[in-house]
């Protein structure tokens, strides 16, 4: 069953976190959230994958939605940061023995746990990011994402970019989820340019820089000169090596284009945020419906590539907050104009092709 929570939110903030340890923590100030009509405000327990805040990418962009409810909404919310996935369960289960009323999981290792601790706490609604089930309990929403038809976007732009018909994909973890990522970027890039060699690597995980490094950096020695990946944490390396050996990348999920300034061509939009301030908003309202798997895509906005031509709000803002230099925003801008722009209307009409059903993009 296919629903949109919210089609399009107003400007997202670029942050850049910095967090002394792992563990439980609050972004509640001393006031707590707002009350309405005298009641006490919502609570929401958000549980990160591993690699926690700062991966600039689906973490992020989860704990962004949180913030964005705290501040709009009057909710309340807390979190936590697994530095191992064994710690999953006993997190989720300490927000819903906490009655907590929504208990959010991001990331789709994370979803046999969820489902396991939902059925045994019936009575507390769960949400989970990126997570699917032949059947889904009752008190659970899956939100899910067209990553495939946004990767065949950044494939069809990856093809068009390259000076060396070479690419690469730079996964974190083999499976169904990543592999979505994988056939779409393959099959766009194969759709603009059938010559193109692909080259695909794993890392082997989401929160490793230094393996993500060598990783790219062996795509390079392979003859890349365009590298999306789909890694979370790991893809830090990527935008390391991107700015060593002058190579472009592609980021994923959140807008990556502030990481290496002028390497990074584009960033391929999960929109987690939205979908994670949509469900706490259905649960405020008594709207939440369980059993439901929500799907963002391509024809709401749910995913798509980050601006080939003009300044993102989110480039700007970092510009603003001084997380990069005006002269970093001037070389994103410069990077769009030289490099992406005369690509931009190919890109846009390969969108509607993908919307209107003449293009059907694979999932594997």
């Amino acid at each position: 069953m296919k629903k949109s929570l919210i089609m399009i939110l107003a400007a997202m903030m670029v942050l850049s976190f910095a967090l002394a340890g792992c563990g439980a923590g609050s972004d509640a100030d001393d006031n707590g959230a707002v009350e309405e009509n005298g009641e006490d405000p919502i609570r929401v327990g958000l549980v990160l994958s591993t690699g926690g805040l700062g991966d600039q990418s689906f973490n992020d962009a989860a704990f962004r939605g949180l913030e964005q409810a705290e501040e709009e909404l009057g909710i309340e919310f807390d979190y936590y940061e697994p530095e191992d996935s064994a710690e999953d369960e006993t997190a989720l289960r300490h927000y819903a023995e906490q009655d907590f009323d929504l208990v959010i999981g991001v990331g789709f290792q994370m979803q046999d746990t969820l489902k396991e601790v939902a059925e045994d706490m019936d009575h507390i609604n769960f949400a989970i990011v990126d997570g699917g089930y032949d059947e889904i309990p009752e008190n659970v929403a899956t939100l899910n994402f067209a990553q495939h038809e946004g990767s065949f976007l950044a494939g069809a732009l990856a093809a068009l970019v390259t000076e060396v018909d070479t690419i690469g994909f730079m996964g974190g973890v083999e499976g169904a989820l990543i592999g979505q990522f994988e056939a779409g970027f393959v099959q766009g890039a194969k759709h603009v340019n059938p010559d193109v060699d692909v080259d695909i690597r794993y890392v082997g995980d989401f929160g490793d820089i230094d393996r993500g490094r060598e990783t790219a950096r062996g795509q390079v020695e392979r003859g890349a000169d365009v590298i999306y990946h789909a890694a979370g944490g790991s893809g830090m390396g990527l935008f390391e090596v991107a700015e060593d050996e002058e190579i472009y990348a592609i980021g994923v999920d959140s807008n990556q284009n502030m990481v290496a300034p002028g390497y990074v061509i584009a960033s391929m939009l999960k929109r987690v945020d939205t979908a994670v301030y949509g469900i706490t908003e259905a649960v405020l309202n008594g709207e939440f419906q369980g059993g439901t798997n929500y799907v963002f895509d391509l024809a709401d906005d749910g995913v798509g590539l980050t601006s080939l031509t003009d300044l993102d709000i989110e480039e700007q803002d970092a510009a603003d907050a001084e997380v990069i230099t005006q002269d970093e925003l001037e070389a994103i801008e410069e990077m769009k104009q030289s490099v992406t722009a005369e690509h931009a209307d190919k890109i846009e009409e390969l969108k509607q092709q993908i919307i209107s059903g003449e293009i059907v993009v694979d999932m594997e």
